[in-house]
């Protein structure tokens, strides 16, 4: 008779559990306008905080130095300052005011006559000889120089200026009375010539300075200042280290107006 052997017991499957129910969301909550504030308030001040603690620490570590880099920072630059060379060089120019470059002496021997009448007739006459010595001064009055003569050209390598004078002039003329004399004095026969010494003596002294200003003229003195001018001109401003300088001159409009004026 056979036996029949057990059977195995098998477990039994799990039993499945029921699925749990999800779970309800959360509800979403909307930012507040007072909490966005709140935030960019938090944000400022927390990089104010750095920007503190950043500026303290190099002010720590530079000391002096950070505040004077601060005061260049903060500062406006200073303005750029130019200066026009024309107005240089007319102020240098204008110092002397007048430029005498030529100066002409001479002595002149003038007579002076005064006559003395009566009914239409000459019964007396006074004769005055005079030795006048004389001065005649030429050049350029500088104050008429205006920036508006200056011309200055620039290159690559220097500069150019190119001044204009003024016309030249008689500056001065005049009788030395120092060392003019009148040299004979007569009032004729038993002096029946009126005795007018002092006015034959200035009518003398501008007849002699009328003479010299134009002998002046002939010799060519204001020829004389315009070289001298452009020579000592250009010396002058050449000196002041500016360029090259180029110096003209004008031609005189006249001569001997000083006795023109004086006559």
């Amino acid at each position: 008779m056979r036996l029949q052997e057990p059977k195995s017991k098998q477990p039994k499957p799990p039993e499945p559990k029921p699925p749990k129910a999800p779970e309800p969301a959360a509800p979403s909550r909307r930012s507040s306008p007072f909490g966005l504030m709140r935030s960019v308030a938090l944000s400022l001040v927390g990089g104010t905080a750095i920007v503190g603690l950043l500026a303290g620490y190099a002010f720590w570590r530079s000391g002096p130095r950070f505040l004077e880099g601060m005061k260049l920072m903060l500062a406006p630059p200073p303005p750029e300052e130019s200066v026009d060379l024309r107005t240089v060089v007319v102020q240098q120019v204008q110092e002397a005011s007048e430029l005498t470059t030529a100066v002409f002496t001479m002595e002149a021997v003038v007579p002076a006559v005064s006559d003395r009448t009566f009914a239409g007739y000459t019964i007396g006459q006074t004769n005055l000889l005079y030795i006048a010595y004389g001065e005649v001064r030429a050049g350029i009055d500088l104050s008429d120089l205006t920036t508006e003569d200056v011309a200055i050209e620039r290159t690559d390598s220097d500069s150019v200026i190119t001044l204009i004078l003024p016309s030249p002039r008689l500056l001065d003329s005049k009788i030395d009375v120092t060392r003019s004399r009148v040299y004979d004095y007569s009032r004729g026969f038993l002096n029946l010539g009126p005795d007018r010494a002092p006015q034959l003596q200035t009518l003398a002294q501008t007849s002699a300075l009328t003479q010299i200003e134009q002998a002046a003229c002939e010799q060519g003195i204001l020829d004389q200042a315009n070289s001298q001018a452009r020579l000592v001109l250009g010396q002058l401003i050449g000196s002041l280290d500016y360029g090259r300088v180029r110096v003209e001159t004008q031609l005189p409009d006249s001569c001997g107006r000083l006795a023109e004026s004086a006559s």
